[in-house]
């Protein structure tokens, strides 16, 4: 017994031993730049007092980023910082710099990344004083390894000439400010691999018509905050052949929204865009599998156009227009098989808004449609009753109805319990077909 426990002595006097030895120091150098390379940039500058091991190990981490409004890095001590630094190419550099003294240094900064063959830049100007800050042209003459541009806040894009980013795969444009029209033009024309483009502004106080003719684009985002300017009117032209997800909200104050050829549109999301005056976006959508969207009064409906491989639709019903677009989308897509509708007021039903059911039973219901879901169904409403049981007496493929009545007060609960009773009592096509309230 006295040698067992001198065994367990023993055993336990290496563990302590090998608990108090620095096993991550031990580490190869590739994995130690790895695990680095996720934790924050002073923190990875900080462990250059551990040792000798960790003294210029910092120096070859991929990734950096400063934020002088928070750790109060002067822009001379980034500028000394990338100096010092020794990675044969910068994998991403965020510099987020509010003061005004950093603000002055910002073309010297991006100069380095460059020289430093970065990947992925983002650039965060953000500053009260609203004064925007000129992005170094002449720095975009011709790169050929930057893939990741992030553009935020109070950054002046002017560019005379066309850039040259050939490797450049995503842009994000965040409140930025453009020169000129030409200036968007030979940005997005100097990227011929770029596939995701997110473009955010307020309205057109830069520059009227945004055009984005970019071959190679897959992936669009377009987002206004119209709350915050008075300007109007221009708009955007899109010419993006390869486009397949569209994503547009918040186009209050503009003229036009113009798509003029995306034959692979597979994804379109269009929400917010209510008071343009003469949208004529449906023609551009008829290639699309899936659609949502809340579009204006005014609307053109391309005549002879069919959304063969439309397969699920979300509209949202707020005006009158609205069910004259859903008797027309349910008319143009044949193979529909999902149907969502978002009907947010008013409660009660307006004179005029009565629904006009197609003459022929649209194709859709007869032989694919399987899912019906209503968001804030106005169970008050005659005009919905006649939608929701219209749908349900011919849609012979129907699977699941689902509907989510608008709020009701205590005093109405046997007000809808009726009107459940109602839908629950209609004579449906599908046998099959399973309400759910």
């Amino acid at each position: 017994m006295k040698r067992k426990r001198k065994m367990v002595g023993g055993d336990s006097s290496r563990n302590r031993d090998a608990m108090n030895k620095d096993m991550i120091s031990e580490l190869p150098e590739a994995l130690l730049l790895h695990i680095l390379s996720y934790v924050p940039t002073k923190d990875v500058i900080a462990t250059s007092v551990l040792s000798k091991r960790w003294r210029s190990l910092w120096k070859m981490v991929p990734k950096l980023e400063f934020k002088s409004n928070v750790e109060q890095v002067s822009s001379e001590d980034v500028y000394r910082l990338l100096l010092l630094h020794k990675a044969p190419f910068l994998e991403s550099l965020h510099l987020n710099i509010e003061n005004t003294i950093g603000r002055l240094d910002i073309g010297i900064l991006i100069g380095i990344a460059f020289s430093r063959h970065v990947r992925k830049l983002e650039l965060d100007l953000y500053h009260d004083g609203h004064k925007t800050v000129r992005f170094p042209s002449v720095l975009c003459s011709y790169n050929n390894t930057l893939e990741v541009l992030n553009l935020m806040y109070h950054v002046l894009l002017d560019f005379p000439y066309r850039v040259c980013f050939n490797a450049l795969r995503e842009l994000h444009l965040s409140h930025v400010v453009f020169e000129n029209e030409a200036s968007v033009c030979n940005l997005l024309s100097g990227c011929p691999r770029l596939q995701d483009l997110v473009v955010e502004r307020n309205s057109n106080f830069d520059v009227e018509t945004y055009t984005i003719a970019v071959p190679s684009l897959q992936r669009l985002t377009i987002k206004e905050d119209y709350s915050s300017t008075d300007v109007g009117g221009g708009g955007y032209v899109i010419n993006a052949p390869s486009l397949k997800y569209l994503n547009i909200k918040g186009l209050g104050f503009i003229d036009f929204c113009l798509i003029e050829h995306a034959p692979e549109l597979v994804e379109a999301n269009i929400k917010d865009v209510s008071q343009i005056a003469n949208e004529n976006i449906l023609a551009s959508l008829t290639s699309a599998k899936r659609l949502s969207f809340h579009l204006p009064l005014e609307i053109k409906y391309p005549t002879g156009s069919i959304f063969y491989q439309l397969v699920s639709l979300e509209l949202y019903i707020d005006e009158i227009n609205g069910w004259n677009l859903l008797s027309f989308m349910l008319d143009s897509s044949p193979k529909l098989q999902s149907l969502k509708l978002d009907s947010p007021y008013p409660k009660e039903c307006p004179v005029g808004w009565g629904w006009n059911q197609p003459k022929c039973v649209p194709e859709c219901l007869l032989l694919h449609l399987e899912t019906l879901m209503w968001t804030r169904y106005g169970w008050k409403r005659e005009d919905e009753k006649q939608v929701a049981t219209y749908i349900l007496k011919n849609a012979r493929q129907l699977k699941k109805a689902t509907f989510d009545p608008t709020y009701i007060g205590l005093k109405e609960r046997a007000k809808r319990l009726e009107m459940l009773n109602e839908l629950a009592s209609v004579v449906r096509a599908s046998k099959s077909c399973h309400l759910v309230y």
